[in-house]
């Protein structure tokens, strides 16, 4: 056999190789296509990276095979490599005239904010409607919820999702039943049991059973996984973030973003959402401003920070941002949330890119409609205000929540919670935002009220009284008990054995006071006042054991 022969041969193998080596690629690319999901969409950094190794190989299989051959003539055999050059070219260009290095005055308008006076446009705090658990004090609450029923503990995990919505008028937060791990997947595959709501004002929880199981989450598999059964339908979406919600008549929904971007991977924006049933997986697809009414979390959180800090930055300029900085502002380190006409806001201050201990205002932001407003308040920054709490009572190590700023009779007041270890809600603390050394502490037992009342005692200089000394203790037997909402928060009372009447706020312990029934043994700290003993510390015993029948049972 000659050598003719031999390379002819050898062409033939080559040619056929390739041909399969192309096939099987794309055969595997397709079904890695079915478990990646990447979006269709050349804004999406995802896309390049699925879809660019997926062209390059069968083409540099196929380049090779030609030039094997001497398909390619002298001198055009470079002209791959000049394509990739090109490509790489326009597309790090455009990353750059996209970047707010050239594109500064569109990076500030990414937000428009308005300027807005804090004693007129920002309504007078309603104690009844507050958000004073955080997220992590409302997850202890609605854990215990589900604790308390072995049956759902062993097959379902509570989700950290948690989200904080408005719903009939009152500020809860919201979260599914999630599935726990594989196997029990496939016992529960018609879905999850419900979801558990926490008002986060009174404390009060309760575990919801959906009119049929929760079947699209986020820990679901195949084609009940969230994400999956939304790109399917949705191919050339970005998903951005998802928020577990209510509509008004409590059936569960997910609000997932869609995403867009100026170039890829830079400057996103919130184009509509994608409202997902979770029990039938029925979507709907709405343009940012067309959302309907009960949906509250449009705009994520962190995402309007970015936006914030943008229009902070680039007012003046991207040079004037690195180097003059005149004018520049951004965002503090930390945010909450406020609820004001149906919607939930989110809050956060403003201050100088020098680093100090001050705000020079603050923005609420709707993130249902991403309107945003700035208000000129001076002020101390909130980490000080979080740091002048906490010392004020610095030997009981508790921590603090990021503030709220409220409106109280026309001042801008900063109102924090101060946690034990467990993170249950011990105290109240009130911090005068134009002065952060005027700080009133009590103990959340007391109700917010009365912290509240002596807050502005101290504030226009009259004489506050002493916060009562809990110096009583014993053990009691609850023979009898109801619950009453006063001024947003409920207030338990109970009758004891032994004939005592006793107030209990749910605040003591948000994880055990809902829980008290009757007959149990509770080991409390109280004292005495118009005929009540106002319970300040409280824990459950566990029930004594009669000997005579613990030695009948045996």
């Amino acid at each position: 056999m000659n050598m003719e022969n031999i390379k002819l041969k050898l062409q033939i193998f080559l040619k056929k190789l390739s041909i399969w080596t192309v096939i099987l690629w794309l055969v595997g690319w397709a079904v890695a296509y079915l478990v990646v999901l990447p979006p269709i969409n050349p804004q999406s950094l995802e896309f390049w990276a699925f879809f660019l190794p997926a062209l390059i190989i069968p083409l540099l299989v196929i380049f090779q095979a030609l030039a094997f051959k001497g398909g390619f003539k002298k001198g055009k055999s470079l002209w791959p490599i000049i394509v990739a050059i090109i490509g790489a070219a326009v597309f790090f260009g455009g990353m750059l005239i996209a970047s707010p290095v050239f594109s500064a005055k569109s990076y500030a308008s990414r937000i428009a904010i308005t300027n807005a006076s804090f004693e007129t446009d920002v309504r007078e705090v309603d104690f009844s409607n507050l958000p004073l658990l955080d997220k992590d004090s409302s997850r202890k609450v609605g854990d215990r919820v589900v604790g308390q029923i072995p049956e759902l503990v062993s097959q379902f995990n509570v989700s950290d999702e948690y989200s904080l919505i408005n719903y009939h008028g009152q500020i809860i937060r919201v979260t599914p039943l999630e599935h726990n791990g594989l196997y029990k997947y496939f016992s529960n595959s018609e879905g999850t049991y419900g979801y558990v709501t926490v008002d986060t004002t009174t404390g009060e929880a309760r575990l919801v059973k959906t009119s049929s199981p929760i079947k699209y989450l986020p820990s679901a598999y195949y084609f009940h996984n969230l994400t999956r059964h939304v790109q399917i339908h949705y191919p050339f979406d970005i998903l951005g973030d998802a928020s577990f919600e209510l509509d008004e008549e409590g059936n569960p929904y997910w609000v997932i973003q869609s995403i867009g971007y100026g170039w890829v991977n830079l400057k996103p924006r919130v184009k509509g959402v994608i409202v997902v049933d979770a029990m039938s997986g029925k979507m709907n697809k709405y343009k940012a401003g067309e959302v309907p009414a009960w949906v509250d979390n449009v705009y994520d959180a962190n995402l309007v920070i970015e936006e914030i800090n943008s229009w902070g930055l680039y007012q003046g300029g991207y040079m004037n941002s690195k180097f003059a900085q005149k004018n520049v502002i951004q965002t503090t380190t930390g945010y909450t949330y406020l609820t004001q006409d149906d919607d939930v806001y989110m809050y956060t201050g403003i201050t100088s890119v020098a680093i100090d201990e001050s705000n020079i205002g603050f923005v609420y932001v709707n993130l249902r409609t991403h309107e945003a407003q700035y208000f000129a308040v001076p002020g101390a920054e909130e980490y000080s205000a979080m740091d002048s709490a906490i010392g004020s009572v610095q030997e009981k190590n508790y921590t603090s929540t990021f503030p709220l700023l409220i409106n109280l009779k026309g001042r801008p007041t900063y109102l924090l919670s101060l946690k034990d270890s467990g993170g249950l809600v011990k105290m109240y603390a009130f911090v005068d935002v134009r002065d952060y050394q005027k700080v009133y502490v009590s103990d959340a037992s007391y109700g917010i009220e009365y912290a509240a009342a002596n807050y502005l005692k101290m504030i226009n200089g009259d004489d506050v009284p002493p916060v009562p000394s809990s110096d009583q203790h014993g053990v009691i037997t609850v023979s009898d008990l109801t619950s009453v909402v006063i001024n947003g928060n409920t207030v338990y009372y109970l009758l004891a054995e032994d004939g005592g009447k006793y107030e209990l706020y749910v605040t003591v312990d948000v994880s055990t006071v809902p829980f008290i029934k009757k007959g149990d043994r509770l080991e409390v700290s109280y004292y005495s006042e118009e005929g009540l003993n106002r319970i300040t510390e409280v824990k459950i015993l566990k029930p004594e054991i009669n000997e005579n029948n613990a030695e009948q049972g045996e």
